[in-house]
């Protein structure tokens, strides 16, 4: 199976490289190669009833399939350089901002034409946090919902289907330069799969076969950050002055005694908090949704702590995950705690958990979380919690919830020029999977980056 230009990964790299290939080049044979399922075919069987726990699918279709991890997130796209990745480094800030506009526009004209854009511009709340030690960074939001998300896909993927091959449930192992320079090699299974152009945009889910196909080729990484925290469940009321007018809010504090970095993630507003499989650890995460019928009466949010190691530890990724396994080991999934039982070093239970005035939305196990993270994390995480309540007063009430463990795996960071390609000529590593965006905005714009250079190459 020959093609012009061979997509491993459907996720918004994948998406965007094949949609811009499509506009600019029409035609060139493409393919796309996704592990994961179909979208209509993504269903994850957790239903609160029958199924009220992960149970460990072989393929993740939280995590994986058309559309990306960010399928079934709450489709918050941020326009900024300031957070979600350092793609503006390759490209320059003011194109990386262009084509995060540019992905923007893509994404109202296939469904999302009545969502909202907020934006942190002018904001009040600027000064009220440094006033607290605080520091809300600069960034425009879309905010699609879980639903409207879902809607944008799809539209995309009917656009795409009738130009571009897709291949479903079709892992990638291995890819391989072709002897005679003319393109790469893609296995899986016993199918090839030739082209003279390789993109590769496997996401965060992708980590470890990333790190492999890089130990294989010979392609220089470094090694990258793990970001190791709690979903923080409150209800919505305390959070509303801030999340109605800025919706997400990326706040972060440094702590006084170890100068580490905690930040606000994922903010969801009246929204549930969910499980998700990374490579069959289950760790927890946060969606919304547009429609107000699909509200909760709660806003969940992440707090994480950076952590960036020095030689001669390479693998971040293996340190969350031994993290995240503990959790596993003592909640069979994610443990849920109560922020007065963790100040008063108690072990939540079920019948507190019953009695506390905020009502959780994810069926987790009541534990104690301080026998899981390490003190260092947990001591930034309070700190940041107290903070917080300066500015939202009841952060730090005995009922707010925290599951966990939450982390964000990112890859190490691919050796790439500032075409985004490798040493090899014609392969391109971009989104997540790279180490160099961390986000669904910053790994959209990565893709239609690359497809222009190929389009102008091809």
């Amino acid at each position: 199976m020959e093609y012009d230009v061979i997509i491993i990964g459907a996720g918004p790299g994948g998406i965007f490289s094949a949609y811009e290939l499509t506009k600019k080049r029409p035609e060139l044979k493409i393919a796309v190669l996704e592990a994961g399922h179909g979208l209509d075919k993504r269903r994850c069987p957790i239903d609160g009833e029958k199924v009220k726990a992960c149970v460990k699918c072989k393929s993740c279709s939280i995590m994986s399939g058309f559309g990306g991890a960010g399928a079934f997130s709450d489709g918050k796209y941020n326009i900024t350089n300031d957070f979600g990745g350092t793609l503006y480094k390759y490209i320059g800030k003011k194109q990386a901002l262009d084509l995060m506009g540019y992905v923007d526009e893509i994404n109202m004209s296939h469904g999302g034409e009545d969502t909202k854009l907020y934006t942190t511009a002018g904001t009040k709340f600027k000064k009220l946090c440094m006033q607290n030690d605080l520091h809300l960074l600069d960034a425009s939001v879309r905010h699609l919902g879980t639903d409207v998300n879902y809607v944008v896909l799809k539209n995309l993927y009917e656009y795409l289907k009738e130009k571009v091959d897709f291949f479903f449930d079709t892992p990638a192992e291995s890819v391989f330069g072709c002897k005679d320079g003319s393109g790469y090699e893609v296995r899986c299974g016993e199918a090839k799969y030739f082209g003279r152009y390789c993109i590769i945009s496997v996401g965060r889910s992708g980590s470890k076969w990333m790190e492999k196909v890089c130990g294989e080729m010979g392609i220089k990484t470094k090694s990258n950050r793990v970001d190791i925290g709690v979903r923080v469940e409150l209800p919505a009321e305390i959070f509303s002055h801030l999340t109605d007018e800025l919706y997400e809010s990326k706040i972060v504090y440094r702590t006084p005694k170890y100068g580490d970095l905690v930040r606000t993630f994922c903010m969801n507003p009246k929204g549930a908090v969910v499980n998700e499989n990374t490579n069959g650890i289950v760790t927890v995460n946060g969606h919304s949704y547009e429609d107000p019928e699909k509200h909760t009466e709660n806003t969940n949010f992440a707090l994480l702590v950076a952590k960036h190691f020095s030689e001669p530890f390479k693998d971040s990724n293996g340190y969350g995950e031994s993290i995240a396994r503990l959790s596993n080991m003592l909640g069979g999934g994610v443990i849920v705690q109560r922020f007065g039982d963790l100040i008063r070093g108690q072990r939540s239970t079920q019948k507190r958990i019953e009695e506390s005035f905020t009502t959780p939305t994810l069926n987790a196990t009541p534990g104690d979380l301080s026998l899981v993270l390490p003190k260092r994390l947990l001591d930034g995480i309070i700190e940041m919690i107290y903070a917080l309540d300066k500015i939202a007063p009841g952060t730090a009430n005995d009922d707010t919830l925290l599951y966990g463990v939450e982390v964000k795996f990112y890859n190490m960071e691919v050796e790439v020029d500032e075409h985004l390609q490798t040493e090899y000529e014609g392969l391109y590593i971009i989104g997540d999977g790279s180490g160099i965006t961390h986000s669904l905005s910053h790994a959209s714009a990565s893709g239609v980056y690359v497809a222009r250079e190929i389009g102008e190459r091809a």
